[in-house]
């Protein structure tokens, strides 16, 4: 067996991963990469492998970076089948159309501008049509339910804990008579997260682990703690009469910030202000939620039961559906939250919202998740004092809180408990989805177990089972 590691090799973003069985090919998700623009074209326009080669694919789950590209995969010719959780057949259809919408929506609004400087025109990495074709493709393959996949190879997805539908992905594979079992981690969810169930931990009998390791350099606080922090951070914009801007993945942190917030207004930790949730695919992707209730944990379902109420609806939260109801936000000035999409503030309506609060101090942008590097989120998050939003400057004068430990990812305690479970007779353990010093903390404390050698392969790097080694691509 051999595995290509195509993307989330040495950063966090652009899930892509080729293993070649048997003379068959899987693939194990088809991200988007995001960080600076001229290398993302270049990454998600063309594939490092044949298409029409390729003979099934695996989707951990919904998220862009690791979902996003399959429509170009379909345009490319992909034909076969791509294998996915219920939920996550549901969140990626629409999650597709609406990155399509709004890849067209941005290059129309960047060649209005591009006309009138004599530049040439750009154009979307894909359209809607080819975003719709995708579902048409999906099978969905229910928890814990063996499949097969490709000559020789079996699987089965296990609850990751990381949005609704996540899963781990095992293979149970005979590579030419020589048996090996595949431990492929997806996201890792944290436990006691809001909404889903915690994560499934490895079981016994796993010969190679491929694991994220997105916080393997620190450990995140107590859930109940960035609830808290939270909090005191709208606290204080609430006195200065500001707004909050949160810059939102629509699938799963945008229903997990709903809730919450549900909670804290509905037990008086906070006033009662409006709340809007302006992006059209976390209303829709809200609406899948709905319609999964079996993947919510206990605590979900008692607080709905108590309260009497849907744990994603409550009187004070509007879902803006149109974009004129969207740009009157930006004319009012009483205290409000809006939960707007991308996570990384690098496309989609919450560039609207930056663009015309981010220079007011009585407002305040909210980080709640890993900002890749090059991203409009990142440089917000560093706080530089100038950002660029659409080509234009703004001075970056609201205050800037990030808030870690409401991440949906593990954090480094839970990764090493994570890691553990491997024997160390395990083949190898090898570590992707994380930047440099993400890896070199994880790696310190799994130095001191007895584990596998641990390796962190390189975008291009291709990984041979047999001999046990990575070799440049």
């Amino acid at each position: 067996m051999q595995i290509h590691f195509n993307g989330a090799a040495r950063t966090v973003t652009g899930s892509q991963y080729l293993l070649e069985i048997n003379g068959s090919r899987l693939l194990l998700e088809c991200g988007l990469y995001q960080g600076h623009r001229d290398e993302a074209l270049n990454r998600n326009r063309g594939f490092r492998f044949a298409v029409s080669k390729l003979d099934a694919v695996i989707l951990s789950h919904a998220h862009i970076d690791h979902s996003g590209n399959l429509p170009s995969l379909i345009a490319a010719g992909y034909t076969g089948p791509i294998y996915a959780t219920p939920a996550t057949k549901d969140l990626t259809d629409i999650m597709l159309q609406d990155s399509a919408h709004i890849q067209e929506a941005d290059a129309e609004y960047i060649n209005k501008k591009n006309l009138r400087r004599g530049l040439p025109p750009v154009h979307p990495l894909y359209n809607y049509h080819n975003a719709t074709q995708v579902s048409q493709q999906v099978l969905p393959a229910e928890y814990n339910q063996e499949f097969p996949v490709i000559p020789g190879v079996t699987a089965r997805l296990l609850d990751a804990g990381h949005i609704l539908g996540s899963a781990a992905v095992v293979l149970n594979i005979d590579d030419h008579g020589k048996k090996l079992k595949f431990w492929f981690s997806g996201d890792i969810g944290r436990r006691g997260l809001a909404l889903v169930r915690d994560p499934i931990m490895p079981e016994d009998g796993i010969d190679l682990m491929m694991m994220e390791c997105t916080y393997g350099d620190k450990s995140h606080s107590n859930p109940d703690i960035a609830i808290e922090e939270l909090k005191n951070v709208i606290l204080r914009t609430i006195e200065r009469r500001g707004k909050v801007i949160i810059p939102a993945f629509a699938v799963g942190r945008t229903q997990e910030l709903v809730y919450v917030l549900n909670q804290l207004m509905t037990e008086r930790d906070l006033p009662r202000i409006p709340v809007y949730v302006d992006s059209p695919l976390a209303v829709r992707t809200t609406e899948v939620y709905t319609r999964h209730l079996e993947c919510y944990d206990a605590e979900t379902r008692l607080f709905v039961q108590e309260n009497r109420h849907p744990a994603l609806e409550f009187d004070m939260l509007t879902y803006i559906k149109s974009v004129d109801e969207s740009k009157a936000l930006n004319d009012r000035h009483d205290p409000m939250i809006i939960i707007s999409a991308s996570g990384m503030s690098e496309f989609g309506r919450v560039l609207h919202h930056l663009k015309n609060n981010i220079e007011d101090p009585r407002n305040t942008v909210i980080i709640v998740s890993w900002q890749a590097p090059h991203t409009l989120g990142r440089r917000i998050a560093e706080r530089q004092p100038v950002v660029k939003i659409y080509g234009e400057e703004y001075q970056l004068r609201a205050e800037v809180a990030t808030i870690g430990g409401l991440s949906a990812h593990a954090g480094q305690d839970q990764l090493v408990q994570y890691a553990g479970r491997l024997s160390a007779d395990a083949q190898q353990l090898i570590l992707v989805h994380g930047e440099e010093n993400a890896y070199a903390g994880l790696k310190s404390r799994l130095d001191t177990m007895k584990l596998p050698a641990v390796i962190y392969p390189e975008y291009r790097d291709v990984y041979e089972s047999e001999s046990r080694t990575l070799v440049a691509g």
